[in-house]
């Protein structure tokens, strides 16, 4: 999918980088850690240099849902961090990552001294905006379309070619659960749509694993080509 405007670290220019270095904490973090828990009342912001991170929200009634991926050079935690309020959501690792963890002070008083960052910051607020409102319009279009168009952005954005040359392998451990959370429909629709593809060979599937087969199919599903 194109048009996806440069991630928060991407937009920033040599020396608002290295002054956010200045003020930061580097860490590496293996897959399936735990950075930011659901309901605490931390107020440090995140920089992700590497890696993937999964946004997760837990119900009271005990629900786990993916809601967003994240990749290298977001910027996450911003809103609680900024707003000065609980957590809403987890952060877990889905790979290796490499962050930068800065207070919320600091880089209050970085944004306020540098345009770069404020402006890098404004652009990642509109964006999640933007996010929100297609994810509320996607609903009323039909499971197919939405799961093809989320794959299709998946197998973009961190796809890597399969070594037989028979199309893109998604490289992030994703359960039928998270497919599902990230639509925002159940794991039975999407196990049943994913099972259809399987039988005509669109896709392959194993355990957290998906192989794109035919982007072609997929496109015709997401946009009705």
């Amino acid at each position: 999918m194109g048009g996806r405007p440069a991630p928060f670290w991407e937009a920033l220019d040599p020396d608002d980088r290295s002054a956010l270095l200045r003020v930061a904490t580097r860490c590496s973090l293996p897959a399936d850690r735990q950075l930011l828990a659901q309901g605490e009342d931390s107020d440090h912001l995140i920089v992700l240099l590497r890696g993937w991170i999964k946004v997760v929200a837990q119900s009271h009634a005990g629900y786990r849902a993916l809601l967003a991926l994240r990749g290298s050079g977001e910027l996450l935690g911003e809103q609680a961090g900024l707003e000065q309020r609980r957590r809403s959501a987890s952060l877990l690792t889905a790979t290796t990552v490499d962050v930068l963890q800065v207070t919320a002070a600091r880089f209050h008083g970085l944004a306020r001294a540098r345009p770069g960052i404020a402006a890098a910051l404004e652009q990642t607020l509109s964006q999640r905006l933007r996010e929100a409102d297609l994810q509320r319009t996607g609903i009323t279009e039909p499971v197919p379309a939405r799961l093809a168009a989320l794959l299709l952005d998946l197998a973009e954005r961190c796809g890597h070619p399969a070594p037989d040359g028979t199309g893109r392998r998604i490289g992030l451990p994703l359960s039928q659960d998270d497919l599902a959370g990230l639509l925002l429909t159940s794991r039975r629709t999407v196990s049943r749509v994913l099972e259809q593809w399987r039988s005509e060979g669109w896709i392959m599937t194993g355990r957290q694993t998906l192989l794109v087969r035919s982007m072609d199919q997929l496109k015709g599903q997401a946009f009705g080509g």
